[in-house]
């Protein structure tokens, strides 16, 4: 069972109240002679949506999933409720792993069942007595709280586009009502509109469901749109936790070229003039808009 940062066993439908729910302290991964993650630590606020970024082969992925189990690593703690993922029997953190959800990069739904079918996989390992009548409605409301149309819950993977696929994965993470969301690159490979509804969809489950998000991405305005933190992996390790504007601000040649180079400056600019429209009833609002977007095709 999961425990509090007290070390009280949590009840089965107790939410954790601790200040951390994800805890990484002096984490190593290596894949033979190769050393992806050295010393690494972590800490996840409650109730935060936590972005994770880092170049190429800095270990986005791979740090999720020693999180969540998946990857046990080669040395270091991990903690997710109070409970330790990396020294205790896998049969005994069933009480842990079905307080979070997972979205997968792609979705990584299964081909051969419908979306509905999909949404229910959780639900039938963790609740097996649950009636099917209760199962259909369960994954009609995920689907639907996913943003799907109701009758998307009939339909195979084959059959959705990129985007619908992002979110019948979603449904399945919700399935179980989590208070912890992981989400690998989910707008990857989606338009600007599509990425930007996602994201909304995001913010908005984080504040009516109380969730804490932990959301690896390369997305620039998803980082500044939704992203309370974020943290920055390089130097095999977590260089920096902090806002967007106080990373900006930091002496390190990759956190500078990632937010400051020329598509950081696009996705700043993009964020003043999405706040300043906002407020276009004030003069000095609609004057700044109007100067940023003639800057802006100016230099297209």
């Amino acid at each position: 069972m999961a425990e509090d940062e007290t070390g009280r066993t949590l009840g089965r439908h107790e939410r954790f109240r601790g200040e951390h729910p994800i805890v990484v302290e002096g984490l190593v991964n290596r894949f033979g002679e190769q050393t992806v993650h050295e010393d690494l630590d972590l800490k996840v606020k409650r109730g935060e949506i936590l972005g994770v970024v880092g170049g190429s082969g800095t270990g986005k992925s791979v740090l999720m999933r020693s999180i969540i189990g998946l990857q046990p690593p080669t040395e270091g703690s991990v903690k997710v409720f109070g409970r330790s993922m990396t020294d205790s029997d896998p049969d005994e953190d069933i009480g842990v792993r079905s307080r979070w959800g997972v979205l997968f990069q792609g979705g990584a739904l299964f081909s051969t069942l419908t979306v509905g079918e999909n949404v229910q996989v959780p639900l039938k390992q963790f609740y097996p007595d649950i009636s099917q009548k209760l199962l259909d409605e369960i994954a009609c409301y995920k689907v639907v709280l996913s943003g799907l149309p109701p009758e998307a819950v009939h339909k195979y993977p084959s059959e959705l586009s990129g985007g619908m696929k992002k979110r019948a994965g979603l449904a399945r993470a919700l399935a179980l009502d989590p208070e912890l969301l992981f989400l690998d690159e989910p707008t990857a490979g989606l338009d600007p509109i599509g990425a930007s509804a996602f994201d909304q969809l995001t913010q908005e489950l984080k504040r009516t469901l109380g969730l804490t998000v932990f959301l690896i991405t390369h997305d620039l305005d998803t980082l500044h749109e939704i992203c309370d933190r974020v943290a920055v992996l390089a130097d095999k390790k977590v260089i920096a936790v902090d806002t967007v504007p106080n990373l900006m601000e930091l002496d390190h040649e990759w956190i500078q070229e990632y937010f400051n180079g020329p598509r950081g400056r696009a996705a700043l600019t993009a964020q003043a003039l999405d706040e300043l429209r906002q407020h276009m009833d004030r003069p000095m609002a609609a004057h700044a808009v109007k100067a940023l977007d003639k800057t802006s095709s100016g230099k297209a």
